[in-house]
């Protein structure tokens, strides 16, 4: 049953029994009878060819599947491990607005550094690591609405408040892949950040490494990015799939 799952599922026609047959090494009224079994559950649909294709019941499971995955959920045990290996406080945020907000973190007594927003704090998007992922995938249009609305506030002396090296930094988080705040935020305070993307492509949050000034260390972008992958792929993107490369 599987294995003539996995082949409907590569072909984007109906495709005949006896293709279906050969493709899985099943003895054709095996695979006949497989099949009527799976078209009575509505796992699979008979086109009027006497071809088949996937049925709509998938995706109907795969939706119920989506609607349980939660990003929090998904992130906690990647972001614990991650902690371990860099001693750091790693946090998971999401966008509402203009703003990113701090949904989780995982930190623990030997963590380098103090966290001054808690969990719940928000930050402007274009003071933060996490914040410019969202904002280097936005159009040229919306960039330019954003900043009208918000004027580039800054915090430190160190916070991008000018729109043409805003536009600069947001080309080297594309090219990158990843983002940088350098003391943009907070004093004291460096951060890098990796994209968690969902099923469809689509950015909805983003784990950010926090450490002292000068103890950030480049070595860890590495292991920053595989972890944002780790639960991208959990929330069920595929990174080969054309549809989903990052912007």
């Amino acid at each position: 049953m599987v294995s003539l799952l996995d082949v409907l599922a590569q072909q984007p026609d109906a495709i005949s029994l006896k293709e279906l047959s050969g493709r899985t090494g099943l003895h054709p009224s095996t695979a006949h009878r497989i099949l009527n079994d799976l078209v009575t559950a509505r796992f699979v649909d008979r086109v009027d060819t006497g071809s088949y294709q996937l049925g709509l019941r998938l995706l109907e499971l795969g939706n119920l599947v989506k609607t349980r995955l939660n990003v929090r959920d998904a992130a906690m045990g990647p972001m614990r491990e991650l902690h371990r290996l860099t001693g750091q406080p790693i946090n998971l945020s999401i966008r509402q607005g203009d703003e990113i907000v701090y949904i989780e973190r995982a930190l623990s007594e030997r963590s380098g550094m103090q966290v001054v927003r808690a969990v719940g704090g928000r930050a402007p998007l274009h003071l933060t690591s996490v914040g410019k992922l969202f904002l280097a995938g936005e159009t040229h249009r919306a960039l330019q609405n954003y900043i009208t609305r918000t004027g580039l506030a800054g915090h430190t002396h160190n916070s991008i408040t000018d729109p043409v090296h805003l536009e600069r930094e947001l080309a080297l988080v594309r090219s990158n892949g990843y983002a940088h705040d350098n003391e943009e935020l907070e004093l004291g305070v460096r951060c890098i950040a990796a994209g968690i993307r969902d099923d469809s492509g689509e950015l909805v949050a983003g784990l950010s490494i926090s450490a002292p000034v000068d103890f950030l260390q480049n070595g860890w972008v590495e292991q920053l990015s595989r972890t944002a992958a780790q639960i991208s792929a959990s929330l069920g993107y595929d990174a080969r799939d054309p549809a989903g490369i990052t912007r």
